[in-house]
């Protein structure tokens, strides 16, 4: 059975997540669902992947969801793409897991 937790990777980098952005949506919605055949969490933001405003919404989405200074996010590959990793900070990883398990329900 395919889980949201192969998104969910750790590195000397922090706690990586493997993201699949929508942009441009009518409301800020994280987690949106698991993409079992991308391996990433879904995203959906607001802003227009415009002047850099959906990475900037990114950030700040996940920061609020996982209770993080927006400093502690930081956007390690995907600046011009939906596919996205995320480096969390000062977070471990079991957190991520029980913060997303409460929320995609085992997914």
């Amino acid at each position: 059975m395919t889980s949201f937790k192969e998104a969910v990777k750790i590195s000397n980098e922090g706690v990586l997540l493997q993201l699949h952005v929508v942009p441009g949506s009518s409301q800020s919605v994280f987690p949106a669902g698991y993409n079992s055949w991308r391996k990433c969490i879904e995203i959906k933001v607001q802003s227009e992947a415009k002047d850099n405003k959906a990475n900037i919404e990114v950030r700040e989405t996940i920061a609020s969801f996982f209770q993080l200074p927006v400093k502690d996010v930081t956007l390690i590959s995907g600046q011009r793409n939906r596919e996205k990793t995320l480096s969390l900070h000062h977070v471990s990883r079991d957190a991520v897991y029980r913060k997303l398990m409460e929320t995609l329900h085992g997914l």
